[in-house]
């Protein structure tokens, strides 16, 4: 492997909107380490999830196809093993690829092409978490609530950040042993956090960066959140039942701004092992996430809602001695990533792709030139009992569903999306024309009875495997053995081979 193919460190948050960072125009959350990234390398500013939940949000992106083409219709969806991920094509290419930390993989492949896995994933892999579209008013035993919101704070240790902890841990001494090892073998490494997922919750170190009164409430009422998905999604985390007061609301959102800058020192010490470990040249850095969270706008929480506060994530793509520093306003998602990967990851005869990929390269972007200027994403989770399709071209967004009024927005002069063009007379051919577009994309019954075929197949497998404790979640081995002092050799040849830089 020729050392001029970049070495790729993909830094994941997990539901991480970038409305909550500096670099992206927040006033008070503190994140120096992605702010430099980001003056220092290329911003997508309007990047956004093709499926505005967990692991659809990640089949997308690793697989470079929509949500529809590969059944990721929601969180116990499985990712089936035929397709192939970014993780396939560059290991095909001569990449050593890695994850560590969370991917939410459901089903028995707990790897999708990647060459090791650190760590187990934070989330089980079987069918449980699916909704009922045949029962759509049913609070879910298994879903968000409201809870996590109203109990709000710092905290000593939480399961969360245990599993981050332990996810930078691994992917850090996998890089010092890349190091070690001096060959010229290019790596694609994955880190993927749990932060600042729900429980809002961060240490007190994190807390105490913030005052209380400083907390920035919502923009937003609940009385905003008028359109019906958003209400019955209020109802079914329970947002609906609660009126909650300021204080509540600013301890939620204390705690996120803490998690995020604990994610920051992540990110930090992660590009210290790259400086340290001669790796920093020659390593190209991206950090997003799988989607956001409403945060209490709209009175609204968490995401699976194609909101902006919901749908879009942040995007940054650092190596300033391939890509100059700038900003692209154009509308791109997480689908993209695998043919940008590859792009990376190819020389000039490129590569093909055995499969249809609906995900287009930003490197047109990355150089600065002109780029394709639409996202496309599908909803077929929690809150509907149909699938919901969004529409980005340019400044407008379009948000459908043949349940629902029809959404227009105008986002150049609308950014908080509270003027639906779609109910005024002079957008009514705008409109129309696309609606007429998604109706004509989609056979909207074909998807209603795959999805539910689906969820009633998993209703009976997941008491299936209950009973047979079946699970299939990954357990990676440890490897003291190669890590420590064992008698494979004198114990002065083991310790010198662990010493980094060599003497």
């Amino acid at each position: 492997m020729s050392s001029s193919k970049p070495n790729i460190l993909l830094i994941m948050a997990d539901q991480l909107a970038p409305q909550f960072l500096p670099c992206y125009g927040h006033p008070l959350v503190k994140a120096p380490t992605l702010q430099r990234l980001a003056e220092e390398g290329v911003v997508f500013d309007a990047a956004y999830t093709n499926s505005p939940l967990c692991a659809p949000s990640r089949f997308v992106m690793m697989s470079g196809r929509l949500p529809s083409q590969i059944g990721a219709w929601d969180n116990a969806a499985e990712f089936p093993a035929e397709i192939p991920t970014f993780a396939h094509y560059l290991e095909h290419l001569g990449y050593r690829t890695c994850l560590s930390g969370k991917m939410h993989f459901v089903g028995p492949d707990q790897l999708h092409g990647f060459g090791e896995r650190l760590t187990t994933d934070v989330y089980p892999a079987d069918f449980t978490w699916h909704p009922e579209w045949d029962q759509p008013e049913k609070r879910l035993d298994w879903f968000h609530n409201m809870e996590v919101v109203t109990k709000a704070g710092p905290c000593v240790r939480s399961m969360y950040l245990d599993y981050d902890d332990e996810a930078v841990f691994k992917a850090r001494r996998y890089l010092f042993d890349r190091a070690r090892e001096g060959t010229d073998e290019s790596f694609m490494l994955t880190v993927s956090l749990i932060q600042p997922h729900d429980p809002y919750l961060c240490r007190q170190r994190e807390w105490d960066l913030y005052a209380d009164e400083d907390i920035d409430l919502p923009r937003l009422s609940p009385s905003s959140a008028a359109d019906a998905h958003s209400q019955r999604l209020r109802h079914g985390y329970g947002a609906s039942d609660l009126d909650l007061d300021d204080n509540t609301i600013r301890n939620a959102r204390h705690a996120y701004y803490g998690s995020v800058s604990d994610i920051d020192n992540k990110v930090a010490g992660l590009l210290q092992v790259l400086e340290e470990s001669g790796f920093k040249d020659n390593t190209i850095v991206i950090f997003t996430s799988d989607h956001g969270d409403m945060l209490g706008e709209r009175g609204m929480w968490f995401k699976m809602s194609f909101l902006e506060h919901s749908a879009r994530v942040p995007l940054i793509i650092h190596a300033p001695a391939r890509y100059s520093p700038r900003r692209v306003g154009a509308a791109v998602s997480l689908v993209d990533l695998l043919p940008t990967l590859v792009d990376m990851a190819t020389d000039d005869r490129g590569v093909e792709y055995v499969t249809p990929i609906e995900g287009r390269s930003l490197s047109p972007h990355l150089a600065g030139e002109a780029g394709h200027n639409e996202v496309i994403g599908e909803y077929f989770a929690e809150g509907t009992d149909t699938p919901i399709f969004m529409m980005r071209r340019a400044s407008h967004k379009a948000i459908y569903s043949d349940r629902d009024p029809f959404q227009l927005f105008d986002l150049s002069n609308d950014p908080d999306e509270v003027n639906n063009l779609a109910q005024d007379p002079d957008q009514q051919s705008a409109a129309q024309a696309i609606e007429t577009e998604i109706t004509q994309r989609y056979d909207i019954k074909a998807l209603t009875e795959k999805v539910l075929e689906s969820q009633r197949r998993r209703a009976l497998l997941k008491t299936v495997m209950q009973r047979q404790s079946l699970a299939w979640d990954h357990e990676p081995r440890g490897r003291a053995g190669e890590s420590y002092i064992r008698n494979s050799l004198p114990i002065y040849e083991l310790e010198k081979r662990g010493r980094f830089p060599p003497v």
